[in-house]
């Protein structure tokens, strides 16, 4: 017999059924142990992603703040420190974008998992007894990583609006 015909047959020598249902038991289980822990790590990189804004953000302002109050000793030309400060800016949008585009994206990966866990809990134990609940995304304001965005969207246009109105103007 082929090594192929043999990985259809079912495992061991006893009832084909029994043995059938424990393996789709053990299999359901251990699908329903990894989407758990998938959830899990989606969960905990939304403050992975607010860690790493928080210290480029930082870095970005320092060096903008060093450009700013060093222009005098660095022997800038007004013009370039207006250049330089921009393009701080330009890479604080450009963080923003990232880190908001990688929280998106594992939104929309969890809200995979989650119906996923609910099709398993609804294919193992009937439909009549769903444990959970399928996602809704009207739920959205309820979600932190929601907030999250909502922070860092606001602390960009905030800083933005403060260094084109208040710091580049006094670049003389």
């Amino acid at each position: 017999m082929s090594q192929d015909s043999q990985a259809n047959e079912p495992l061991g020598n006893g009832d084909s059924s029994r043995d059938s249902q424990d393996l789709m038991g053990n299999f359901y289980l251990e699908r329903y142990k990894y989407i758990l822990q998938e959830i899990r790590s989606l969960n905990a990189n939304i403050y992975k992603y607010l860690t790493l804004f928080q210290t480029l953000a930082a870095a970005i302002t320092t060096a903008g703040v060093a450009v700013f109050v060093g222009r005098e000793q660095l022997n800038l030309s007004s013009d370039i420190t207006r250049i330089a400060i921009q393009g701080l800016l330009g890479l604080l949008i450009i963080l923003a974008g990232f880190v908001v585009f990688s929280i998106m994206a594992g939104i929309f990966s969890w809200l995979d998992y989650r119906s996923e866990e609910v099709d398993l809990i609804e294919r193992v134990f009937g439909t009549d007894r769903s444990f959970r609940q399928r996602p809704d995304i009207k739920n959205f304001w309820r979600w932190q990583e929601t907030h999250v965005i909502l922070f860092i969207v606001l602390v960009v246009i905030a800083i933005i609006i403060y260094v084109q109105t208040q710091i580049i103007p006094l670049i003389k």
